[in-house]
């Protein structure tokens, strides 16, 4: 009985995840266009007709449809699918990380928001204010929400605030320092708010952790596509989607990876 209500759980999980994926195409289409989230709904982008239920089922949908429109035939993008299945898996990953507890749901929302923004700094080298900004606030609502369940909610919010300062304070810093060093913008001021709504939610320990791995990861990519010939040594590169890989593995591992670096660094005598 209890595999089978896991199984189940998971599946309604799996579905939920996918869902909240089909809503990020959305987002992630429409926001750097200026178009409404709500009106229309959801249409092929080729001959503007409107999708059916069956239709717009996440992953299934396009799979039963073979990558296709069922009223023109024009192909669909697998990206849809994807990013479906790829907010699907992050929601299991949290559940069963975290199990049903009031961080589950509160990271759920948190880990939509960084893919959602990923995606969109990968497509426009932006990351719109009203994600950043809307993300920031959710984050601080959550420590408030977080604290009057644990009741602390003074220091909880307290936690996020300052998390939140140190996240713009230590991009600029970084942004400041790179600019200066290369003659030229290194960073943009969406990545500072980004960072400044990672550190609403993780706090400012784990901003820090984070941030590392961020910069750890952003620069060995930036190294291996300059080797590799696909990127060129003066061009941008988004790092929005590094930071929000950093703030994602920070949320589920953060406490081992501190601990590790606090035992490398600083170990007990």
């Amino acid at each position: 009985m209890d595999t089978l209500i896991y199984t189940i759980t998971g599946l309604f999980v799996f579905f939920l995840g996918a869902s909240i994926g089909s809503f990020i195409n959305v987002v992630v289409y429409r926001i750097p266009a200026g178009l409404s989230l709500l009106w229309p709904p959801s249409r092929c982008p080729h001959c503007l007709t409107r999708l059916k239920a069956t239709e717009n089922i996440p992953v299934f949908g396009w799979l039963r449809l073979k990558g296709k429109c069922a009223h023109c035939k024009s192909p669909i993008s697998k990206r849809y699918p994807i990013i479906e299945a790829t907010s699907a898996l992050l929601f299991l990953l949290v559940y069963f990380h975290f199990g049903i507890q009031l961080q589950t749901l509160g990271y759920w929302a948190f880990f939509s928001w960084l893919l959602a923004l990923s995606l969109i700094d990968f497509d426009t080298m932006t990351l719109p204010n009203p994600l950043t900004q809307s993300g920031l606030v959710v984050g601080l609502i959550f420590q408030i929400i977080l604290g009057i369940h644990n009741n602390n909610p003074i220091p909880q919010i307290m936690f996020g605030i300052f998390g939140m300062v140190l996240g713009i304070w230590l991009l600029d810093i970084i942004s400041i320092t790179g600019s200066l060093a290369f003659g030229r913008t290194a960073m943009g001021a969406g990545d500072a708010k980004l960072a400044a709504m990672m550190g609403a939610w993780l706090g400012w320990r784990y901003l820090l952790v984070a941030g590392f791995l961020a910069c750890a990861t952003g620069a060995l990519a930036g190294s291996a596509g300059i080797a590799l010939g696909w990127l060129e040594r003066n061009k941008p590169m988004p790092f929005g989607p590094f930071l929000a890989l950093g703030a994602g593995v920070t949320a589920i591992w953060g406490q081992p990876l501190l601990n590790a670096y606090l035992q490398i660094f600083f170990p007990l005598r």
